[in-house]
């Protein structure tokens, strides 16, 4: 390939494995940093070479752009790729990166501050004529102007933090008293997942979908979208599971909000991979909420019915190549579901379950794939975000894509921590997802005394128990299994095990 030669991913987890298996399709040199507790990661293992970055802490490692510039350099890296989450929309590191003359696979630092800017990237696209959801123009520190916007826009609000995403930072007020200690909140959370503390309103449109457009855009004027994924099934304003197509769009809508993707794409000159985000209401009004400039969590289910590889166009787009691909060539064949699986116990408020994964069956099958930063014996962390891996179907049209998706769920076993598969099981199999009744309010409707059902754990524990018993047995019974084989069953790999309260 041409420019570029190495990649330093400056991520962990799943979309590290991710990157470096595009990489690896490329023909490309992959290095991946880790921190203290991520020496013994899938990431680490997986890329062509691996360096400590610092201590857990994401601010001392994996936000530390100093260290991440360093560490490229010495590694003889001319590009990075930042992933999702952590730096992967701070116009900071990107222009640090453009000093250092390292390539940034992603936006420029121009766009980047645009876009990565909500405040800045609502008002752009205002001026544009693009709709927009009424909000603040600027950030500020007072908590006098906050509680006087509140007042003009009326009750709810959104509370947003305006360098990042992925449910950072927001927080839903009802009520004046609840404004300032929410804002003071969503300040700190900002800071420390993002690096800004800045944050705005927004007025909160009751029960919308989340409706995203998947784009590309290279450095010659070329701009394609690729179709939209609906992203409602949401739990703290964090996508649990995205879907493609939309069950809400028709084919004049889907295709007026391509239109407008693209156009917001081309008023903020961005380029690369990035998802325009919609929140669509009851009537079918659409608005513009923000540009994600990253690799989205969700990608795979475009991928699938698209089958176009998101992240190798994003390497290819950083290279200075043409995107190859017309508008018209693009089409959408059957239909994808994404779960995303994360290390929580949903039966108790969804609290973060870290710990060591005694035992890991993933599913598989015809149109069954699983993008995962997990094996048996790894120990999950209790510093970063709780995901651990996306189970992604796909299927010939949505009933039998939930069908797959049931099965799927059914089969995948992770023992020694909580998850939150069976809670994204009986969200698949409830009757209002199933007639594509999904709203961002889906689990604050429908599931908010789940995990008040005691005997939804014994049977789910049951369940698991039963499932890897069955797995056990498939081994072929003729042949020995010892260890001189070099081959062992995961019950001897993870020595003496048993289900204790730890579990239950």
């Amino acid at each position: 390939m041409g420019i570029i030669k190495k990649i330093l991913i400056a991520n962990r987890g799943e979309i590290a494995v991710r990157v470096i298996r595009a990489c690896g399709e490329l023909s490309i040199k992959s290095v991946a940093i880790f921190s203290e507790v991520d020496k013994s990661s899938l990431h680490v293992q997986m890329a062509d070479e691996a360096i400590l970055i610092g201590p857990p802490s994401p601010l001392e490692s994996y936000l530390n752009i100093e260290k991440i510039i360093e560490t490229a350099k010495k590694a003889g890296c001319n590009a990075i790729h930042p992933g999702y989450g952590f730096l992967a929309e701070n116009y900071n590191f990107v222009k640090r990166c453009e000093e250092e003359r390292i390539i940034f696979i992603g936006p420029n630092s121009k766009a980047m501050k645009l876009v990565g800017s909500k405040l800045e990237s609502r008002n752009t696209m205002k001026k544009a004529g693009i709709p927009i959801i009424p909000g603040m123009n600027q950030t500020g520190k007072s908590m006098e102007n906050f509680k006087k916007f509140a007042q003009k826009i009326g009750y709810p609000v959104l509370i947003k933090a305006s360098g990042g995403g992925g449910g950072k930072g927001m927080k839903i007020v009802k009520r004046e008293q609840e404004l300032i200690p929410n804002i003071e909140s969503a300040i700190r959370e900002s800071k420390s997942a993002f690096g800004d503390e800045s944050v705005y309103l927004e007025k909160y449109i009751e029960e919308p979908r989340h409706v995203e457009f998947q784009v590309l855009a290279d450095n010659f004027g070329n701009a394609i979208h690729l179709y939209e994924r609906e992203c409602s099934i949401q739990r703290r304003y964090q996508k649990l599971i995205e879907e493609t197509p939309s069950t809400a769009l028709d084919d004049e809508l889907r295709t007026k909000m391509g239109e407008i993707a693209i156009k917001v794409i081309k008023v903020s000159g961005y380029t690369n991979a990035g998802t325009v985000e919609f929140l669509l209401d009851k009537n079918k009004n659409f608005y513009f909420l923000e540009v994600n400039a990253r690799i989205q969590v969700e990608h795979p289910v475009t991928e699938l019915v698209t089958g176009i590889d998101l992240v190798k166009q994003q390497i290819m787009i950083a290279n200075n190549e043409k995107i190859s691909i017309k508008q018209e060539d693009i089409s959408q064949k059957g239909h994808s579901i994404e779960c995303r699986i994360y290390a929580e116990d949903p039966e108790n408020n969804f609290t973060p379950s870290p710990g060591k994964i005694l035992y890991l069956k993933e599913p598989a099958g015809p149109g069954i794939r699983v993008d995962s930063g997990i094996y048996s014996g790894y120990e999950v962390s209790p510093y970063y975000d709780p995901i651990l891996s996306k189970l992604i179907v796909l299927g010939e049209n949505r009933n039998s894509t939930i069908e797959r998706m049931k099965n799927a769920l059914s089969e995948y076993i992770v023992f020694g921590i909580k998850t939150t598969i069976p809670f994204l099981y009986d969200v698949i199999q409830h009757k209002d997802f199933i007639h594509g009744e999904t709203y961002t309010n889906f689990i604050d409707k429908n599931m908010k005394e789940w995990g008040l059902l005691t005997k939804k754990k014994e049977y789910t524990d049951q369940a698991l128990i039963a499932a890897a018993i069955i797995s056990m047995n498939k081994f072929p019974k003729k042949k020995t299994i010892s260890k001189e084989s070099g081959f062992l069953s995961p019950w001897q790999m993870i020595g003496h095990w048993r289900i204790g309260e730890g579990y239950k």
